[in-house]
């Protein structure tokens, strides 16, 4: 765990993009049975650490630097204020959004050139230094502004740990991946519907089904997954709104309730948080609610609680969730400009 030594303590870290204001990675305290959270300290020392995943010891926290340039970084976070555990390193892409562990290597989803980028770790989770391989997406996909080539928008392990898991929304494609002498090496391609532009996906407890949320259309397909020949498999495809969207409306985060009853998504134009039941191999729409600010890059879980990041808004805000309906119910909101994640350790 996170934290000064006081039982129970626990963190919340939150990315911003310093380009539009943010004050970078925010360190807050959750408060002690409940879902509130309080800032701590800002640290501004890489440009917009718009995504970041905390290690399972919870002692090391990493960040993408969302730029042309791209950059990974890892902190300490042992105290209120994380400390840098040397410097960021290149990942050779352009706009990494997205990061996971896998295998001893943080992996970095490269949305500017739609590939996967892996920098080793010490065994302290230290970064050991330059990237020891790189994974190029190709493809594209119908959505003619937005799918004219590969684009990178997630990576993650598998439940299992066996694999690793890269979301494109610029191919409509899962790519189930391993690593080979340090290099992410593509096991098998998965497609998705055309133009649908998957963005995230999020695996039930179950370890047999996975959820993608697609951006390009407002909906999630359900599908089966086999970890142990690394197979996915569309099943369905299932709306996150009631009525075909008014304007603009853009999914961004996917959950699941740590009970497996529901999976939660965020909806960016829309702006509001859908709650959808899970049924066997399919989901169902029973509502949505508002998210409590505008444009909800990220939607995280934590202690019966829903946290959206709301990017444009300037804010998190938290809802505490009704354990029989899943419903969210807004509890409130804390400021942060430009706030695009939330993790907790």
């Amino acid at each position: 765990m996170a934290g000064d030594g006081r039982a129970g303590r626990r963190r919340a870290f939150i990315g911003s993009f310093t380009a539009a204001g943010g004050p970078g990675l925010v360190t807050a305290e959750v408060t002690p049975g409940g879902g509130a959270l309080t800032l701590l300290s800002a640290v501004k020392d890489v440009p917009d650490p718009s995504y970041l995943a905390l290690a399972p010891d919870g002692h090391t926290l990493y960040a993408v630097s969302e730029t042309s340039e791209g950059a990974v970084a890892a902190y300490r976070v042992t105290g209120d204020r994380p400390e840098p555990a040397g410097a960021p390193v290149p990942v050779g892409d352009s706009g990494p959004t997205h990061l996971g562990l896998y295998a001893g290597h943080v992996l970095t989803a490269n949305y500017g050139c739609g590939s996967v980028t892996a920098v080793p770790l010490r065994p302290d989770g230290s970064l050991a230094g330059a990237p020891s391989g790189r994974l190029q997406h190709t493809g594209s996909g119908p959505h003619d502004r937005r799918q004219r080539g590969p684009h990178a928008h997630q990576v993650q392990p598998d439940p299992s740990g066996r694999w690793a898991v890269s979301v494109d929304l610029g191919t409509d494609s899962v790519r189930v991946c391993t690593l080979v002498d340090g290099s992410p090496v593509v096991h098998r391609e998965f497609a998705l519907r055309p133009g649908s532009g998957p963005r995230h996906l999020a695996f039930h407890p179950d370890g047999g089904h996975a959820y993608v949320v697609n951006e390009l259309t407002p909906t999630v397909t359900v599908c089966r997954w086999d970890a142990e020949r690394g197979t996915l498999r569309p099943l369905t495809e299932v709306p996150v709104l009631r009525d075909a969207p008014a304007g603009d409306a853009y999914p961004s985060g996917i959950v699941v309730s740590p009970d497996g009853r529901f999976v939660w998504t965020a909806t960016r134009g829309e702006d509001v948080l859908s709650v959808l039941a899970v049924e066997a191999d399919g989901l169902r729409l029973t509502g949505t609610v508002p998210c409590g600010g505008h444009w909800p890059r990220a939607l995280a879980e934590h202690g019966g609680f829903l946290y959206a990041a709301n990017e444009r808004s300037g804010d998190v805000s938290w809802f505490a969730v009704d354990p029989t309906t899943g419903i969210p119910r807004y509890d409130g909101s804390v400021r942060v400009a430009a706030a695009s994640c939330v993790v907790f350790g």
